[in-house]
């Protein structure tokens, strides 16, 4: 399968990141909000969604700010030296950073060591951000 998104990216099959899921949300609201197709924004050639053009312009503005960590694979997973999939309403910021997890239980393993993880995910990525998930 080709994809046009970046490989350090997480994105659907038609380059959706985040599963639709408006990543400027949850820095401004708290909270995982669906996006809307009406309000879009490539970045590293994935498709990003937001609820108002207002979130949209902020992504457009820095999106470094505000796309999750690790291209949006699961932050314990790329601990643990994989690119797993990520449910959008497992997330957490942590330093102004957007952070997303494969599901709640993951999630909960995650969080009993956020620094720790995210150290050692730092380290990884670098090596396994430009490797296919399926090749990890």
């Amino acid at each position: 399968m080709v994809f046009s998104a970046d490989i350090d990216v997480s994105a659907d099959s038609n380059d959706v990141s985040i599963k639709g899921y408006d990543p400027v949300a949850y820095f401004t609201e708290s909270k995982a909000l669906k996006g809307n197709k009406a309000f879009t924004a490539t970045y590293k050639n994935a498709i990003f969604q937001f609820s108002s053009a207002g979130n949209r312009d902020a992504f457009k503005a820095d999106p470094e700010k505000y796309a999750p960590q690790y291209g949006g694979y699961c932050a314990f997973g790329v601990a643990m030296g994989k690119k797993f999939e990520t449910d959008p309403n497992a997330w957490k910021l942590v330093d102004n950073k957007l952070y997303l997890n494969l599901d709640k239980s993951v999630q909960k393993r995650w969080l009993e060591d956020v620094p720790g993880y995210i150290n050692t995910a730092d380290t990884n990525w670098s090596t396994i951000k430009t490797v296919e998930a399926d090749k990890l």
